[in-house]
């Protein structure tokens, strides 16, 4: 399930965009999965379907997803594309790693946030 934060700055679309991201890559959302049909997804987020339609149709422009008429919403995986969103990502990772380690945190406990997958509590 999508999680909202309405005091989050990305517009709703987005949020729900980067949930179902997040859902696919940590494998939550298998390739061929059926996704909620929009007016279920509006209701359960208690949001406007035109938010849902413009989310999904976002995600199918990226080909995480591919919508076939009559049917649903199906996830497609993960795409080749994907990977330049890494980017970011890993420079986001050696900014912070660089910026700990400077600031005197071991590297140990580094490795043991990563390795809990960024939870403190792992």
């Amino acid at each position: 399930m999508v999680v909202l934060d309405y005091r989050d700055a990305r517009p709703i679309y987005i949020q729900i965009c980067d949930g179902v991201r997040e859902q696919i890559l940590t494998g939550i959302l298998q390739q061929g999965d059926k996704l909620p049909s929009v007016r279920d997804m509006a209701t359960q987020l208690t949001i406007n379907p035109n938010t849902i339609q413009r989310a999904y149709r976002q995600l199918e422009m990226e080909g995480w997803i591919a919508s076939v008429a009559g049917k649903g919403s199906f996830v497609c995986g993960v795409p080749v594309s994907a990977g330049l969103e890494q980017r970011p990502l890993w420079d986001a990772l050696d900014t912070a790693v660089s910026r700990l380690t400077a600031a005197g945190v071991d590297t140990q406990e580094i490795i043991r946030r990563i390795s809990g997958g960024g939870n403190e509590n792992a």
